[in-house]
């Protein structure tokens, strides 16, 4: 999920393939309910989707694994990369879809902040004004009264009234240290920071889902044959993602594929609404508004 790119044209085709891979993210939480419902909780399918990927690297390019070794700073991209694809796939697994992907895409705010910290950029009253616009629209989203049932619990504050949603928050932070460490790395090559993020997606996801699993907290795999095919056409399905993210993000320059990416939270909304996996409320709404201009704005900043 991570974001490159460089400059020149912007071709249509480029343009349609960044807005199939945002797309691709944001129909996500479906297949991974889906294969849940047959047995194969979320982190277990996140682990073999990455696997598949590791194997698919591997074959095309085996001496990224040298490059890979090679480089400590690259494994902080690997921990980074693996944490936003557990937690981001988890969420969306068992919340409210919407509330999720909203909270993941706070990067506005994680971003100014892990920039200041990591690449000693100045904090510029642009960045300041995009930090304080994404946080009143999460205020606005995780208000108590905007979250059914968070009242009666107890919250008073506008906090994560569930796991879902600090998985999300989670999220949204590894997210923009994923792609700060991108940025930093830049010099690396490619499919050595690519194999990175893929170890990082099976690596992660598959140690907590182990852990958890043997903790008695998420159910261990049932038998293959109800979800075998599923988890293979998933990793397929984030495989192409991947390619039209990498065919499209060399050809337009870097925040214009950033602007193309935010559409994700508009696929995840409508198909979420549609198929009654989120309501949207009032508050909702506005808080996404805000949110949604925060990162257009650092987009275009």
């Amino acid at each position: 999920m991570a974001i490159e790119g460089g400059g020149g044209r912007r071709p249509p085709l480029a343009i349609a393939a960044l807005l199939f891979n945002a797309f691709a993210w944001g129909v996500s939480w479906w297949p991974f309910r889906e294969l849940g419902e047959r047995g194969l909780h979320a982190l277990w399918a996140t682990a073999i989707v990455y696997v598949i990927g590791v194997g698919v690297i591997t074959a095309i390019q085996p001496r990224a694994w040298a490059r890979l070794l090679r480089a400590p700073a690259l494994w902080w991209l690997l921990l980074a990369a693996g944490l936003t694809n557990a937690t981001f796939n988890w969420g969306i697994a068992i919340g409210d879809v919407v509330r999720v992907v909203l909270l993941f895409y706070l990067m506005p705010v994680w971003a100014v902040l892990l920039a200041r910290w990591l690449l000693a950029e100045p904090l510029t009253a642009g960045s300041l004004a995009r930090l304080a616009l994404a946080l009143v629209g999460a205020a606005v989203v995780l208000w108590p009264a905007a979250a059914p049932g968070a009242e009666q619990a107890g919250y008073a504050l506008p906090l994560p009234a569930s796991l879902a949603e600090w998985l999300g928050l989670a999220g949204g932070f590894a997210f923009a240290l994923t792609n700060v460490l991108l940025r930093r790395e830049a010099a690396e090559p490619e499919m050595a920071r690519a194999l990175a993020m893929f170890v990082g997606g099976a690596l992660v996801a598959g140690v907590l889902a182990a852990s958890l699993g043997a903790a008695g907290r998420i159910p261990w795999p049932g038998p293959p044959a109800p979800w075998l095919a599923g988890v293979a056409l998933l990793a397929l399905w984030f495989l192409g993602s991947n390619l039209a993210l990498q065919y499209g993000a060399a050809r337009v320059p870097a925040h214009v594929t950033a602007v193309v990416m935010v559409s994700e939270v508009l696929f995840a909304g409508a198909s979420a609404v549609a198929l009654g996996a989120s309501a949207v409320t009032p508050a909702l709404a506005l808080g996404a508004v805000l949110i949604v201009t925060a990162s257009l704005l650092a987009a275009r900043g």
